[in-house]
């Protein structure tokens, strides 16, 4: 009996659960990792001996997920990569957008999202700076008890969620979707007609375009370079959809009818800031997969 009331109580945090992992890893599938050893752990403890379940359950996967990036960040140096994200952007999750948004799995998507371009900076923050910040600000969890998960004082602990919050601003999207829309296929528009000009004009001048074909990330920087980057891979067989990427606007991109990549975007202020494009084959499957596509590399 104990053990069905624990798998009732897990299930009603997992989704919370999850949100704290996927914000803190970036990955989904390491969220789910770390989501599912907290029930093993869970599984295994006197119920009677926790006071609140939840905390606790929060306690244990910003653990794991700490020790997870602590050992990312080692591999890491180990392998002298050049930067936080030479493996690869974070985990997308991707809606096709008809303008009604009413299926009840793709609001609970939705619900669980977090901007791409914050997951980008939060790939730029160390492992402990990450955890202050997620779990102080994201989640409202208090400094003294973060401060236990990484053996610090809370005044230390605060000095890293100040620090991530500093790296962070600045960096917060427009957040009403039909806004961001516009801009969206303004850009397209251009793109198809090859339009540097209206290009230009719907790019931020100092605008990032990550690209993630499966060999690591590319980056472009500059309102030139991502303009001539679109009119370059314009083409008339590639189909754009309307995507919510993370929650945002973005496009699913088709070939033939099958999936090619995926494109997510920030807007600030009417102008794209920064564009994630994923391309990756094993990327590019599973987002198939997710949205009932074919994709164009078998």
């Amino acid at each position: 009996m104990q053990q069905e009331w624990l798998a009732e109580r897990f299930e009603d945090e997992r989704r919370q659960l999850f949100g704290v992992a996927y914000r803190l890893l970036g990955s989904a599938a390491e969220a789910e990792d770390a989501v599912q050893e907290a029930w093993v752990r869970l599984s295994r403890s006197d119920a009677d001996e926790i006071d609140n379940i939840g905390g606790w359950l929060t306690t244990v996967v910003a653990r794991v997920s700490l020790n997870m990036l602590r050992s990312r960040k080692t591999r890491g140096e180990l392998s002298l990569d050049t930067g936080p994200l030479e493996a690869g952007l974070p985990d997308p999750t991707v809606v096709l957008d008809d303008g009604t948004r009413q299926d009840p799995a793709e609001r609970a998507v939705l619900a669980d999202s977090v901007s791409l371009a914050l997951l980008v900076v939060l790939d730029e923050l160390s492992p402990d700076e990450r955890l202050a910040f997620v779990l102080h600000d994201l989640f409202a969890v208090p400094f003294d008890e973060i401060a236990t998960m990484l053996d610090r004082s809370p005044d230390s602990t605060r000095q890293l969620a100040s620090r991530a919050r500093r790296r962070v601003r600045g960096r917060t999207p427009e957040t009403d979707v039909n806004a961001q829309r516009e801009v969206v296929d303004a850009f397209f528009a251009a793109a198809q007609d090859g339009d540097l000009d209206r290009l230009i004009g719907a790019l931020h001048p100092d605008v990032v375009l990550r690209a993630d074909v499966g060999s690591g990330v590319t980056t472009y920087r500059s309102a030139a370079k991502v303009a001539g980057n679109a009119v370059m891979y314009a083409h008339a067989d590639r189909v754009t959809h309307p995507a919510l990427v993370n929650g945002a606007a973005g496009v699913a991109i088709t070939f033939h009818g099958k999936l090619h990549s995926v494109m997510a975007f920030t807007v600030v202020d009417g102008r794209i800031t920064e564009i994630e494009a994923y391309a990756a084959p094993a990327q590019v499957a599973k987002l198939a997969e997710d949205l009932g596509l074919e994709p164009t590399h078998g």
